[in-house]
């Protein structure tokens, strides 16, 4: 299924506010037992806290913001956005929410439930990524796809599914938020997994800086005998190419008297191959 182009209408927001089509309902009100959670929502961690915090709140002041929710075949209807609030109103022990009703597809209620948890930072950096994994292997996005599509960059949207190489360990530390985005990226540089491990332990007990991390990596690299003499027109285009291509590149000049050499690019999955091969090609998905 190829990836549908361009962006969500008039955004989020609109979803939320526009009466115009026949499919919306905004002064809708359903029972929660009629609600079922989307188990393909991006977001699985939630602060036990903070909904307390809400239930709060929604017992003193009902629920401002309506929930999204689209129709399901057996009756029921399904949360597109809004499952904080649903949890929180179970917790305060309402039994009806304000709801728009809203026709969506599988795709659309992805993207939508993705967006609305970046657009307010309740994503930790491993349930965003495991979101742009789900719509590049269900929906056959590319990383441009998912960049234009939900408001990131390309390398941020590069440098986040890179995470999804941490050794098990270490990404539950980042999901628990013990450690940062920005060490997790500094340890994939790392040579092995045990040294991974070891290293995120110390870093998530703050004993290890980004830049500690970043100087062990290199040191622990094996040796290569660096070329005398290198024009620096190979390295302006490894950063030019590094730029577009949001990621590693590196020229090695074989025949520095003929201009002969190699080019490698890092890729960390099929998708990107696939997207490093159309965008040399001049090609669309």
């Amino acid at each position: 299924m190829a990836a549908r182009k361009g962006g969500l209408g008039k955004g989020l927001e609109a979803l939320f506010t526009d009466n115009s089509t026949g499919d919306v309902n905004s002064s809708a009100k359903l029972r929660l037992s009629q609600i079922e959670p989307n188990k393909s929502q991006p977001r699985k961690d939630f602060d036990e806290e903070a909904l307390a915090s809400l239930a709060d709140s929604i017992r003193e002041h009902g629920i401002i913001q309506p929930l999204l929710v689209r129709p399901l075949e057996n009756g029921a209807y399904q949360l597109v956005a809004g499952e904080r609030r649903w949890r929180a109103a179970r917790m305060a022990g309402i039994s009806e929410v304000p709801v728009i009703i809203k026709e969506l597809s599988d795709q659309e209620t992805m993207e939508i439930g993705l967006i609305e948890n970046l657009q307010r930072e309740d994503l930790n950096p491993i349930e965003e990524a495991l979101g742009y994994q789900t719509l590049m292997e269900t929906y056959e996005f590319t990383q441009d796809d998912i960049s234009k599509r939900v408001g990131r960059s390309r390398p941020a949207v590069a440098n986040a599914l890179r995470l999804l190489h941490l050794p098990e360990e270490v990404m539950t530390l980042v999901r628990n938020k013990d450690l940062s985005s920005g060490h997790a990226r500094a340890i994939l540089a790392l040579p092995d997994e045990e040294t991974m491990i070891e290293i995120a332990k110390k870093a998530a007990k703050g004993r290890v800086s980004v830049r500690d991390i970043e100087r062990m990596a290199q040191e622990k690299k094996p040796r290569k005998e660096k070329p005398t003499g290198r024009d620096s027109f190979y390295d302006e285009v490894e950063l030019a190419l590094s730029a577009e291509l949001g990621r590693k590149i590196a020229i090695q000049v074989k025949n520095p008297d003929k201009d002969r050499g190699t080019i490698t690019l890092e890729f960390y999955n099929k998708e990107e191959l696939a997207d490093i091969a159309n965008r040399l090609a001049g090609t669309e998905r």
